[in-house]
């Protein structure tokens, strides 16, 4: 007597890549996540082994779809840096963000120092940033945590006499600055301001304008001075 075995097909787990959900609040919360993502892209982008991502799910229990979270801004050292729909713990050999950076606002504060904060802890990311641009719902508006033996320490801030904050990413090696309200990154050993994409264009564009100008100025002062008679070369 032969028995028949019914083939149950087993159905792949799904992963989404997206929860149809806007980027960001409001105007002020995507500008700064693009911000941030865009110039710390630019600052590593030369390391092969660290990926820049933002507002990315990041899946950290395989077989779990519901364990997921997604940073507004996050760095990964000691893993390729390529494109990826999303970020799977299981698949870079359990390699957890390093750094995170979380833009607050009315929808988000609750999350980002609650459930957030201790999914942060649980995975190890050793430094949890948080930034307010509109000054409503942190004060400062600027705040850091360490990781210390699985428990988050404020990270010292320091403010300045014309009122800029400043707290050290000792995982970045950056500094984060509060200019009148608005989020920089410094290079913490030389002090340069790091520039986006957008920046770097508008000084390349007013270098250019510059350079133009004082080739004009310099043509009509040659010009002028042979109408005098007086060799430029000369002077």
């Amino acid at each position: 007597m032969t028995t028949s075995v019914e083939y149950i097909p087993v159905t792949p787990i799904e992963y989404p890549d997206e929860d149809g959900q806007p980027v960001a609040e409001g105007d002020s919360q995507r500008k700064y996540l693009l911000y941030a993502t865009d110039v710390l892209q630019i600052y590593f982008q030369n390391r092969s082994d660290v990926y820049v991502s933002g507002n990315l799910f990041i899946y950290y229990e395989e077989g779990r779809p519901e364990s997921v979270v997604a940073p507004d801004v996050f760095v990964v050292f000691g893993v390729e840096n390529r494109d990826r729909r999303s970020y799977k713990t299981w698949e870079e050999n359990n390699k957890a963000p390093d750094f995170v950076l979380e833009i607050t606002s009315k929808s988000t504060r609750a999350k980002d120092q609650g459930a957030k904060k201790g999914i942060y802890s649980f995975l190890g990311v050793r430094e949890y940033f948080q930034y307010d641009p509109t000054g409503d719902y942190l004060n400062p508006q600027l705040q850091g945590l360490r990781l210390v033996d699985d428990n988050y320490f404020p990270v010292p801030a320091n403010t300045a006499a014309d009122g800029t904050v400043s707290v050290t990413s000792e995982v970045l090696g950056l500094e984060l600055r509060i200019e009148a309200g608005k989020l920089r990154f410094y290079d913490a050993g030389t002090g340069e301001y790091l520039l986006s994409h957008q920046e770097e264009a508008a000084a390349r564009q007013a270098a250019e304008t510059a350079k133009q100008q004082a080739e004009e100025k310099a043509q009509k002062l040659a010009t002028k001075l042979r109408e005098l008679n007086i060799d430029p070369d000369n002077l």
